[in-house]
């Protein structure tokens, strides 16, 4: 597995102990600057392998949050391949009335991904006996916005081979589909993100390991299968300074695609955020990940089945003390209600915060947001949430001390630099660590000049003491509390926020405690949540929208459909969209009727396509996957014919590669359009 992989597959080997009694904790505190006390979720302690004696150590991390349309909270946290994923749910009319403090009394809905490769490994809570799940190592969830109904809750979850799991509840997450294990295009890939757009719509984006472009398909099964769609988010103007090829290169981290579900002329644009290195040269010489970057795309509203992006620079920074850049770890991206688009990433030291009122085109001078509040100290693992017009809400985790969160020396006194282990002298050391909690940074006008934010801590405790990694599994620092956590608004706008914890000792496990000052204690590692109480004033629900991104000018030429196959009786499918300014093609192709075979071609942007016109017609040419493997290239001619495309457009493909291979088909079409645009 590369180096850089690390970033998604959190904790792949688990600690086994002995079986232990089900014991499950609660713990609630007094609420902070208007946010509910914190809660725990609970979890099982301990995780049995079939009758084996022995148990994986439960955990709860990097949960994921969201906020249905109907106000239906759902929470989501990662054990750690291949133990799984859990479900906690809040549903008013369901679950019961708020208590004390403001907390919700969710309802554990299991592991929706834990039906094991092996017999009897369905149950919640039990693996087969080898301990083969289907997940554990990312998950993110997803809702879906129809216009009556239940809304569809779409989880995905990853174990790197085969590569992502997907399933999907329109219950509530009562119940799921089968869980499908290989709903990636690619086998073997990393940190999957998901978005839902309309009744069944979700997109999927995720790391492809050969290239590390960021490969995006689309469910129109709500979250079934995700093959209505491709796209890669690096564009191949972006490729080299952010692409994995070769692979010494830095190549990059991908936060959250996001679709933009506005009212807008925008409504369905898809944006992509990830920080890679500033240019060509620092990528191939292993250079910091020190630019942020969004992809942008706007074709995908023409529901083709392939569709492209297009790549802007948002900032650049400096590479840092430990060459961490803007890597710390995801950056986060969000669109509110009217289209405008807003980034958030850290530099370690620091939060930055942009946004964009043309659509991802051009981006705000950087705004440090963390500063005001805890400037000069550690900040990281910031996630942004925006609704209604320019409502806007970022948190962060912050400690108490300058020194970078990697720095043991700094944040860890009188502890060696190996995680777990003793004081260097006494059993106390921790009570001179540095000390972290929750931030939250709101603002009703995140789109203006000069937004205003307020900032609180949101904690009511110290969530966790000591280092932060953000090194991934590569990284030298503490890593109990992995690589990130959420925020979502709910439909009355207020904040909700899910955020891994340690800071109590894991007494449901014996051998734990050492003292609460003691590293060598083994610490409870849960899933803990807040929300807002009353909403902000000031926010606007009315106004404009944001504006048109300028013509991109040129020529594009855009398809979709069938034409013969080479066995006659059967069809091919294609779709393809290509532009000559900027050169960008996106192509997606599929005959099961080749003659050496089915055969899948998808475009990819290891280098830059050539695009052509000529009159009605256009070629264009370009690297290609056939049946997800590197190294073809493709050529395709289309000729718009007629405003009705069947039986008069045509559409001619050649693909060729290793080993001599040649494939070749095309024709009229048979159904679908092709069409070309004066830009």
């Amino acid at each position: 597995m590369k180096a850089r992989l690390h970033f998604g597959l959190a904790f792949a080997l688990m600690c086994l102990v002995g079986a232990l009694a089900l014991v499950i904790g609660h713990r609630s505190v007094l609420a902070i600057n208007g946010f509910s006390d914190n809660q725990e979720l609970p979890l099982p302690p301990l995780a049995p392998i079939a009758n084996s004696g022995v148990s994986f150590i439960v955990r709860g991390l990097e949960p994921s949050v969201r906020v249905d349309a109907q106000g239906t909270v759902y929470v989501s946290s990662i054990r750690g391949v291949p133990t799984g994923v859990d479900l906690h749910r809040y549903y008013a009319a369901a679950d019961g009335p708020v208590g004390l403090g403001g907390t919700y009394p969710f309802k554990y809905e299991g592991q929706p991904d834990n039906c094991g490769i092996l017999p009897n490994g369905c149950a919640n809570n039990s693996l087969d006996p080898l301990g083969i799940g289907l997940g554990g190592g990312d998950v993110d969830i997803a809702v879906n916005y129809p216009q009556g109904g239940i809304p569809n809750l779409v989880l995905t979850s990853l174990t790197l081979a085969p590569g992502v799991t997907g399933t999907h509840s329109t219950d509530r997450g009562d119940h799921f589909s089968a869980p499908n294990p290989v709903v990636a295009l690619i086998p073997g890939d990393d940190r999957q993100w998901i978005d839902g757009f309309g009744r069944q719509n979700v997109y999927l984006n995720y790391h492809d390991a050969a290239t590390f472009n960021i490969d995006v398909q689309l469910s129109n099964d709500g979250g079934n299968t995700y093959l209505a769609g491709f796209a890669e988010a690096i564009d191949p103007q972006t490729f080299p300074a952010a692409g994995g090829v070769p692979a010494t290169n830095s190549a990059n981290i991908a936060g959250q695609i996001k679709v933009d579900r506005s009212s807008c002329p925008s409504r369905g644009n898809l944006y992509q955020i990830f920080v890679a290195p500033d240019s060509v040269t620092e990528n191939l010489t292993g250079g910091a990940l020190r630019s942020i970057y969004v992809g942008a795309s706007t074709d995908v509203n023409l529901g083709l089945p392939a569709f492209t992006f297009t790549d802007t620079k948002v900032f650049t920074g400096p590479a840092g003390a430990q060459n961490q850049g803007a890597g710390n770890l995801f950056p986060a991206l969000a669109v509110d209600d009217f289209g405008f688009v807003y980034a958030a990433w850290s530099v370690n030291s620091d939060i930055f915060y942009s946004f964009s009122t043309d659509q991802g085109t051009t981006w705000s001078s950087p705004i440090n947001v963390s500063f005001p509040v805890n400037g000069g100290h550690a900040n990281l693992f910031p996630w942004i949430a925006a609704d209604a017009n320019g409502h806007v809400g970022i948190v962060w985790f912050g400690d108490d001390r300058a020194g970078n969160s990697n720095d043991r020396a700094s944040l860890e006194p009188g502890h060696p630099a190996s995680q777990g282990a003793a004081c260097t002298s006494g059993t106390t050391c921790m009570q001179g660590w540095a000390q972290w909690n929750v931030y939250y940074a709101e603002s009703v006008n995140g789109h203006d000049a000069t937004p205003f934010f307020v900032r609180n801590v949101i904690s009511d405790h110290v969530i966790h003491r000591g280092t932060i990694s953000t090194g991934g599994l590569g990284g030298g620092a503490d890593r109990s509390l992995a690589d990130l956590f959420q925020i979502a608004f709910d439909p009355q706008h207020f904040a909700n926020v899910a955020f891994s914890d340690d800071h109590l000792i894991n007494t449901e496990v014996s051998g734990s405690d050492n003292g609460f000052d003691n590293p060598t204690s083994r610490r409870k590692i849960r899933a803990n949540f807040t929300h807002q109480l009353a909403a902000t004033a000031g926010f606007v629900v009315g106004g404009n929208c944001a504006g048109q991104p300028p013509p991109p000018g040129g020529e594009k030429i855009t398809g979709g459909g069938q034409i013969a196959s080479q066995t006659p009786g059967l069809t091919a499918n294609f779709g393809f969209v290509a532009n000559n300014d900027k050169p960008n093609a996106s192509l997606s192709y599929h005959d099961d009727g080749a003659t050496g075979g089915s055969i899948d071609v998808h475009s990819t942007n290891t280098s830059v396509p050539s695009v052509t016109f000529q009159g009605n017609c256009s070629t264009f040419k370009g690297d290609a996957k056939v049946n997800q493997k590197l190294g073809y290239q493709y050529t395709v001619n289309a000729c718009d014919n007629a405003t009705s495309g069947a039986g008069k457009d045509t559409f001619f493909i050649s693909v060729t590669g290793p080993s001599n291979f040649s494939y070749s088909d095309g024709g009229p079409i048979t159904s679908g359009n092709i069409q070309i645009h004066k830009q």
